[in-house]
């Protein structure tokens, strides 16, 4: 399993998009994101997408060229159209206008819809915050989770994500995570090794706890915590789908497939603009106090991310083959 530099993976990462039908805009973007993914040790959504961008970027599934068309409809409403592209250059287009009328407002709300999966909705997040607002982000994705007591998938694993600007340009806190018990893909990689999975994980086609990874494929994932996961999985699909333009979960097709309609996803913001000082002191404080005992944080407090990650073998031939159809 080699070392590679985030820096290489980016590089290469880039080179291939651009192979498969992204413009450099689009390339860049996407070779950022993947690359940040991977720093931080989310190769879900890291590199194990990236064949599937440069497979869905050759069968038109996703349009490479994309133009994010940018609206205010309102003094605290904007919106993007992603124009069937990756959600990240839609946020880069947005994301000027959508900190500055939060300046002014103190309250926007930020929806990209005719999107791409967003993959890390952390990545978004982040950049919100680094932008000195606070910020809430939530999604769908197709559909992979039932009703408590139920079996008919309704919704997808709906991820949430949050991050806290401390101020002094970084992050004080920040998480994102699905409202799923696990991610999809921890139940995808563990059929793909061969391993079981952890009963409380899924559920059967019958509804009936599973570790079979392949029969919680057919089935569907449990809500984290139960009911209390469900209303904030719901809460992410009302808000990203239903309010923000997006396709609801029982709409979106499988993302990772090479054909087929284009996502159409949305994802819906809230940014949030501290009004003074005095909210970064109480912030600090609260950090303190976490901090009091040995060996806790903030969420997302105090990361580094890396230099260097080790990418499996199959992965990085996988990485070198497609930058090398260029």
């Amino acid at each position: 399993m080699p070392l590679i530099e985030t820096a290489e993976i980016a590089r290469l990462s880039e080179t291939a998009l651009r192979a498969h039908g992204a413009s450099s805009e689009v390339a860049i973007e996407m070779a950022n994101a993947i690359a940040w993914a991977e720093a931080r040790g989310n190769r879900i959504c890291g590199l194990y997408y990236l064949e599937s961008y440069c497979q869905q970027l050759v069968s038109g599934r996703v349009n490479g060229q994309a133009a994010p068309r940018v609206t205010r409809a309102r003094a605290s409403e904007i919106d993007v159209d992603a124009d069937h592209g990756f959600a990240q250059p839609a946020l880069a287009a947005a994301l000027p206008e959508a900190l500055g009328a939060a300046r002014e407002t103190g309250t926007v709300t930020l929806a990209i819809h005719h999107a791409h999966t967003c993959t890390a909705l952390g990545y978004f997040t982040e950049q919100i915050a680094l932008g000195g607002c606070l910020a809430l982000g939530l999604t769908n994705a197709s559909p992979i989770v039932a009703a408590p007591g139920g079996k008919t998938r309704v919704i997808g694993t709906n991820p949430v994500a949050f991050a806290v600007p401390d101020g002094q340009g970084g992050v004080a806190m920040m998480f994102d995570q699905s409202t799923t018990t696990v991610a999809l893909g921890r139940i995808t990689m563990a059929k793909a090794a061969g391993e079981r999975i952890p009963e409380g994980w899924a559920l059967d086609a019958e509804g009936r706890p599973t570790t079979d990874p392949e029969a919680a494929l057919a089935g569907s994932l449990t809500s984290a915590g139960g009911y209390k996961g469900w209303g904030f999985g719901l809460m992410a699909e009302i808000l990203a789908a239903c309010l923000g333009g997006g396709v609801l979960s029982r709409e979106v097709a499988p993302l990772k497939a090479p054909e087929g309609a284009p996502h159409d996803l949305g994802q819906y913001f809230v940014l949030i603009h501290p009004r003074d000082t005095a909210f970064f002191e109480r912030l600090r404080q609260l950090s303190a106090f976490i901090a009091e005992d040995a060996g806790c944080r903030m969420p997302g407090q105090g990361k580094t991310p890396a230099e260097h990650v080790d990418v499996p073998d199959a992965l990085w031939t996988q990485l070198q083959d497609l930058a090398a159809r260029s």
